[in-house]
């Protein structure tokens, strides 16, 4: 048998398919940022100042994005579905594990282990899901794993502050022991034997320098924030990734099956979509970091009602984003993009507007906006990645579409912080790591420098968007 789509059994179950890998996705995606709500809580359970409590958050990601490349190469040569299998289990592990919450470092080492199950769900997922569907189902089956994608990206805060209103922070990661346990016994029983593996030597040493880069570059940038830029310490850490980094591009060109195939990127559409995907889960992360800063500390909610309002973004995800696959399917994913974009970047322009005293409703059609326009993005452009290489280079194609989010959301966590901080520092006269009890005019200001840089982002993505669909010709209709 050469496809899944001759297989009669597959067929029959191929929704049941798509839930079990879509609510591992949403649950991997989200302990990305779930955990931003609850760091001033884990800072005082576990005695640490609020800058080391932030690495359950930092880690996470880097770990995620050094793995992706490498599981999603294991994935083309040994299976998709066995590795994603692996995957599901190491996750749900590690989540158990997160919830001792014995020291740091051991919380540490479980957001580790569930970063490596996490990456190997992530490298995969859109791979197993392209292979399975026929081509006019494929546009509703992507956008559905990249609207839960997106709504774990960013349901994190709301979803977080509501489970803390009611259970200590160890359940933000226990929360996930049960639902793994489901989609296990889900995936087991309906996910097929794989049909397609190349067998092809994995380029270890490409993954062991590419690691580098990640884990040195965002290492220096995170504890850059802390210390300052021109510390030695952030300094030669950059050093180091900016040398593995050359070392990972002269060990690829040489080897006959490297970590990334280059000529991927000669497909403009393929490469314009994903960095367009980096530029939105970005901004997406400005507004996790901004926001519950916004609602808990300036206008002195409690975190259960911000979640609440938080929640309004995930909310309208989840209407738009199957109505946006459809849609994808019907008229292609040319004007649901740029929409999408529109509304975006509009949205951005309208937290510039906001203070201590603007009205709620306010803030509540900002957010859904911002929620409709995600699910007008995310949809057609995670399939528009997936639709447009051949089946060979699938696995790697689903691993750098995951590798391109998770980048996005690293860049968003570390660059908003940082012109957050900036705008403050710069409003108040001295260096500024932490919102100022007392005076919110401070705050505001960098929180819309901020929000300015995330619109330009959103600008961006546009004019990019318009660009790809302009020379991709019939491709972006």
């Amino acid at each position: 048998m050469g496809t899944y789509q001759e297989d009669t059994k597959v067929q029959k179950n191929r929704w049941w398919i798509l839930v079990s890998v879509a609510l591992f996705t949403f649950m991997s995606t989200l302990d990305g940022s779930i955990v931003n709500i609850a760091l001033p809580t884990m800072s005082k359970d576990l005695k640490v100042p609020m800058n080391q409590a932030e690495w359950v958050v930092s880690i996470y990601l880097m770990v995620v994005c050094s793995c992706l490349l490498l599981f999603g190469k294991v994935g083309d040569s040994f299976g998709k579905i066995k590795v994603y299998r692996v995957g599901t289990i190491i996750f749900t592990i590690g989540s158990l594990l997160c919830g001792f919450n014995h020291s740091l470092a051991f919380l540490l080492f479980g957001r580790i282990v569930q970063a490596v199950g996490a990456s190997m769900t992530m490298a995969t997922n859109s791979g197993i899901i392209t292979e399975i569907f026929p081509m006019n189902e494929r546009g509703r089956a992507l956008g559905s794993i990249g609207a839960f994608v997106s709504l774990g990206s960013i349901a994190g805060p709301g979803l977080g502050g509501l489970i803390l209103s009611q259970l200590p922070w160890s359940y933000i990661f226990w929360i996930n022991v049960p639902v793994g346990l489901i989609t296990i016994l889900v995936g087991n029983y309906f996910l097929p034997k794989d049909l397609t593996m190349s067998r092809k030597k994995i380029d270890w040493l490409g993954f062991v320098t590419f690691s580098v880069t990640i884990m040195t570059f965002f290492g220096g940038v995170f504890i850059g924030q802390e210390v300052g830029y021109l510390h030695a310490l952030p300094v030669s850490l950059v050093v180091v990734a900016v040398i593995a980094f050359v070392a990972f591009i002269q060990i690829e060109k040489k080897k006959v099956n490297p970590l990334i195939v280059f000529s991927i990127f000669k497909n403009k559409m393929f490469t314009i979509s994903l960095i367009t995907a980096v530029l939105i889960f970005s901004s997406n992360f400005f507004i996790n970091v901004v926001l519950p800063f916004y609602l808990q500390d300036a206008r002195g909610l409690s975190a259960s009602f911000a979640g609440l309002l938080m929640m309004v973004f995930p909310g309208l995800m989840i209407i738009g984003s199957p109505l946006s696959g459809y849609l994808t399917d019907k008229i292609g994913p040319k004007m649901l993009i740029l929409t999408g974009l529109v509304l975006l970047s509009a949205a951005q322009l309208m937290y510039n507007f906001m203070d201590v005293k603007t009205a709620l409703w306010y803030f509540i059609i900002t957010t859904a906006l911002m929620g409709l326009g995600n699910s007008l993005f995310q949809s057609p452009n995670n399939t528009m990645v997936m639709s447009s290489v051949t089946k060979e280079n699938l696995g790697v194609a689903g691993s750098l579409n995951s590798f391109a989010r998770n980048l996005g959301m690293v860049i968003g966590v570390s660059l908003s912080t940082t012109i957050l901080y900036s705008g403050m520092s710069a409003a108040y006269g001295q260096k500024v790591t932490t919102y100022l009890t007392n005076r919110p005019d401070i705050f505001i200001f960098g929180m819309r420098v901020t929000f300015t840089a995330s619109f330009v982002l959103c600008f961006v993505a546009l004019i990019l968007s318009i660009f790809r669909f302009r020379k991709g010709g019939k491709d972006g209709q």
